[in-house]
């Protein structure tokens, strides 16, 4: 296998330390701060063992096969809030409402998978009936920012011919912008209704809740004519788990610990451009 590490920056014997962990047999520089370490082995103890290391070197690594390509993979599918953003959406609408403390504590707890989805949703989009629809363009315009490397992520997925889908627990109002900004090819969230230009506090339709997610993706998927094995799917939240659970790759950005336990890659210093490191 081949194991990638990467960070902000990588000092060079820090490297060469933990490709001697997996046994490299060969160290290739990548760019400044990038480096595949050719012939690793993958042992639980190993991995345990390149995982303390990066942590305390703040390095992101990862184990993929030799010859991955980009290409391989067909469908790259995101979250939104705190993935291909910086932001929760939510809060900073509940900022205008003087409410991001409470708000943003339910939003957390809910990503730690210590609150069901549904409920979560549902008790902070209570929170924000009577405020003023002019408040979502507002947090649109002064708010959300991409997260670093994405637009160069992007770039390069569509290069290789994969298709993009953005899948949220959050409000269309931001994914269909998101979608025509960066030029996307699906996406999907929840409707907030509005009457007479103010929140009613109520969510129109089902929920994009975590099997909501999940299910998108393999219906893009079957759309393209292929399986979840050619997905590529990136979140941060427990929402995001059963979605990532069925991908032929899943990626953990600046992810909650419940998340990057599980994702086959995890991506806690670089940006979300790191990915593309992981491909020949």
């Amino acid at each position: 296998m081949n194991l990638i590490l990467q960070g902000l920056t990588a000092e060079r014997l820090t490297i060469a330390r933990i490709a001697k962990l997996a046994g490299a047999t060969g160290i290739v520089p990548l760019n400044a701060s990038a480096f595949r370490c050719e012939g690793a082995t993958l042992t639980t103890d190993i991995k345990a063992a390149v995982d303390a290391a990066c942590l305390e070197a703040q390095l992101d690594y990862a184990f993929v096969n030799a010859g991955l390509q980009l290409s391989d993979f067909k469908l790259l599918a995101m979250d939104m809030d705190s993935t291909l953003i910086t932001i929760e959406c939510i809060d900073e609408i509940a900022d205008m409402q003087g409410l991001k403390p409470q708000v943003s504590a339910i939003t957390e707890a809910a990503m730690r998978g210590e609150l069901e989805f549904n409920e979560s949703l549902t008790r902070r989009v209570a929170l924000l009936a009577g405020l003023d629809a002019s408040a979502l363009q507002r947090v649109f315009d002064e708010r959300l920012q991409l997260s670093p490397g994405a637009e160069n992520m992007l770039a390069a997925v569509k290069a290789a011919g994969l298709k993009t889908l953005l899948v949220s627990g959050g409000f269309t109002f931001f994914t269909e912008r998101i979608r025509q900004q960066l030029g996307l090819d699906y996406a999907h969230a929840n409707d907030l209704e509005i009457v007479d230009g103010k929140l009613t506090g109520r969510v129109v339709g089902g929920i994009v809740n975590a099997e909501e997610k999940k299910l998108t993706v393999a219906r893009i998927c079957a759309e393209l004519g292929t399986t979840t094995a050619a997905a590529i799917v990136m979140g941060d939240g427990a929402n995001d788990l059963q979605m990532m659970g069925i991908a032929g790759m899943s990626v953990a950005f600046r992810a909650k610990p419940v998340v990057r336990a599980q994702a086959h890659v995890a991506l806690n210093f670089v940006g979300l451009d790191g990915v593309l490191n992981l491909f020949g």
